[in-house]
């Protein structure tokens, strides 16, 4: 396949927000070659790391992780690939090393257990800072490895939140600052418009410069890199644009499901879904994942996106089913802009609507049994 095939240069701002990026075109057997050459020379000789998720509030708790214990080598994952971040973490980095697991909850914990094992045998210490809704028993398995797991709540605190009161340092106030800013984004309160740049700089930038940035800058961004951010945005919004414009409104009992699909900024789009009467949307991405966001109405998305191999908070979640087996369910997914992913996604709305009546119809005969035993015993 050529080249210009997969060039986002190449494509039209219409069909670049029908496809994924050209990075989902490179097999992932040719991306973990490149991931553990990266993470062999990252970790070699490292007495602490940081393994984290890459946004803005996985790479600002990783900041505050740096302030108070310096030097610390940074492995970026997602909930998918922790496993393998875990393993090259024990592969590489010094015996007796002082591990961090930041902004990162895994759905279950047999996927992990063998690197956690492992890496808890190895290392001298092992912390874990997080804020998503974690399943009970997945907790306190990890904690019954030894591992000091700290979670915050997640509609209150993100995880710098979390890590910036775990620690014993005194952070210059910049830095409380950047959590505090971080916080805005994550939990969706934007209240401070320092947080969306915060967002999309730790989207476009790679993880070490962003970090390099905040940790001299804290959320107060330089110049060059606010024009930086002003040239991206331009497409930014079109693309934005595009995804509202296909949006359809869904009702599931008396819930409002706004859906949608397209490459965009899921927050934005879930934002202007919400002000047309969403309470919750559905913003399903070309490469195959969909993100869940809710409202006051509806606190409910991390219970939707386990149903589809996925989690997160109750106001924001992600996900992506399990459907698609070869390119050709790529192919259908891209034509029918995420008509299957759309479908299994509102069917977990539906799911979650079908119990809660089942609970109600339940709650209701058990009151009538209730009265019909008062009125015999009288």
């Amino acid at each position: 396949m050529k080249d210009w095939v997969i060039d986002d240069e190449n494509l039209s701002l219409e069909r670049k927000s029908l496809l994924p990026g050209e990075g989902f075109f490179f097999p992932d057997s040719l991306e973990a070659q490149q991931e553990e050459q990266e993470a062999k020379e990252e970790l070699t000789g490292a007495e602490r790391a940081v393994v984290a998720d890459p946004d803005a509030d996985g790479l600002a708790a990783t900041a505050l992780v740096r302030e108070a214990y310096g030097e610390t080598a940074l492995i970026d994952a997602g909930p998918h690939d922790l496993a393998d971040a875990l393993e090259r973490v024990v592969a590489y980095s010094e015996p007796g090393a002082t591990v961090f697991i930041c902004d990162l909850c895994p759905d279950a914990y047999e996927p992990v257990a063998r690197e956690l094992e492992t890496l808890v045998e190895e290392a001298d210490e092992v912390f874990w800072f997080d804020h998503h809704q974690w399943d009970d028993a997945v907790a306190d398995a990890i904690r019954a490895l030894g591992i000091e797991l700290v979670i915050g709540e997640s509609d209150e605190e993100c995880t710098a939140d979390v890590v910036a009161r775990s620690l014993d340092y005194d952070f210059p106030d910049y830095l409380v600052e950047l959590a505090e800013v971080t916080r805005d984004h994550d939990l969706w309160l934007r209240n401070d418009p320092r947080s969306d740049d915060l967002a999309d700089y730790s989207y476009w930038a790679e993880p070490e410069e962003y970090m390099e940035v905040i940790q001299a800058n804290g959320a107060d961004l330089p110049e060059d890199v606010e024009e930086f951010l002003a040239e991206r945005r331009v497409e930014k919004e079109a693309l934005i644009e595009r995804a509202v414009e296909r949006a359809d409104m869904k009702q599931i009992g008396d819930w409002t499901v706004g859906v949608t699909y397209g490459r965009c900024s899921q927050n934005e789009v879930a934002e202007a879904m919400r002000e047309r009467g969403a309470d919750a949307s559905v913003v399903v991405k070309p490469a195959g994942s969909a993100s869940i966001r809710g409202t006051d109405e509806f606190e409910r998305c991390h219970e939707v996106a386990r149903q589809v191999n996925g989690g997160g908070h109750p106001k924001a979640a992600g996900c992506k089913p399990s459907i698609y087996d070869d390119m050709l369910d790529y192919a259908h997914h891209w034509t029918t802009q995420g008509a299957v992913t759309k479908r299994v996604i509102l069917e977990a709305f539906w799911n979650l609507k079908h119990a809660d009546d089942e609970a109600a119809e339940f709650e209701a005969g058990e009151t009538d049994e209730e009265i019909e035993t008062d009125e015999a015993d009288e």
